[in-house]
């Protein structure tokens, strides 16, 4: 008869998800040969190969990805059956990882998790912050537990849950004055600070430009930023204008940093959206957070 231990199976899973034995064993404490010992141990107790080792990569067996597939079930029923044992939300523990783009990282996940919380006191959010279409990517690959971001990538394992509506601005410096309305074709030639290639804004706007029949490389760009809070540094000190997210954007303005124009033109609204791996199994505790979502919005 073949015994599994538990904790080796939760290892295996961390080296699964991170896709290194290193970043494993930093994230559950343990020292990387620690680590390769339980998945050799693992192998030997079950008499399969679960990694194949390609250089500095390491890749899943078929029989790997199996194991991975019911390790999940096992630790999402060991969580079940600890909440079925103990009722009182308060001893509800865990850890939520979360990959969210720049405006949900900063105006919409931090009041979310805050909300969270206040049922919910044992759990620990680990957040990594990047562009949309990483954050797809990560929801793609395993690596989070969901993401939140401001664009949709299409793919039959990704989930969408729409959670806020919002538009797009146009935002100067308070040394810049723009007579209203805006039009388009009035402020292409002004200098541009733009966010990075794979961000949802920029997305957006590529879209519309497209719809306006504009080329991307009419428009005067002095400067790309992977950040919406540098973006908007560069646009209080006047160094160039920029169209954001109305959310990232309202702060500053209400706060006479900046002056903010809505774009007659730029009719176009999107969403902020929670996006999950429908092939990935969730523990409760992040099942709990997607099922309930927009009770945590703001």
């Amino acid at each position: 008869m073949i015994f599994l231990d538990f904790h080796q199976l939760q290892v295996f899973t961390k080296v699964v998800e991170h896709r290194s034995f290193s970043k494993a064993a930093d994230d559950i404490f343990l020292s990387q040969s620690t680590v390769s010992s339980h998945i050799n141990s693992l192998e030997k107790t079950l008499n399969v190969q679960l990694f194949d080792r390609v250089g500095r990569e390491i890749i899943l067996t078929p029989q790997g990805e199996r194991l991975y597939h019911w390790a999940q079930q096992i630790i999402l029923l060991k969580d079940q059956a600890l909440l079925d044992l103990n009722q009182e939300t308060t001893a509800f523990r865990g850890k939520i990882q979360v990959a969210v783009s720049s405006v949900p990282g900063q105006f919409i996940l931090p009041k979310m998790v805050k909300k969270f919380r206040e049922e919910y006191s044992q759990v620990t959010f680990h957040i990594k912050q990047s562009s949309s279409k990483l954050v797809a990517d990560k929801v793609l690959n395993g690596l989070v537990d969901f993401g939140i971001l401001g664009e949709k990538y299409e793919n039959d394992r990704l989930h969408y849950i729409p959670l806020l509506k919002e538009k797009l601005v146009l935002i100067t410096s308070t040394q810049t004055k723009i007579n209203n309305p805006i039009k388009l074709k009035d402020i292409i030639n002004y200098p541009f600070v733009m966010r990075n290639v794979g961000s949802g804004t920029n997305a957006m706007l590529e879209r519309f430009l497209k719809k306006q029949h504009i080329s991307k490389d009419k428009l005067n760009i002095i400067a790309y930023t992977d950040d919406g809070q540098s973006l908007i540094q560069y646009v209080i000190q006047n160094i160039g204008i920029s169209i954001i997210s109305e959310i990232a954007a309202k702060g500053y303005a209400d706060n006479q940093m900046i002056n903010m124009y809505e774009i007659p033109e730029f009719n176009d609204e999107r969403y902020f959206y929670l996006v999950y791996n429908k092939q990935k199994t969730l523990s409760l505790i992040s099942k709990t957070f997607i099922e309930q979502a927009l009770k945590w919005l703001p």
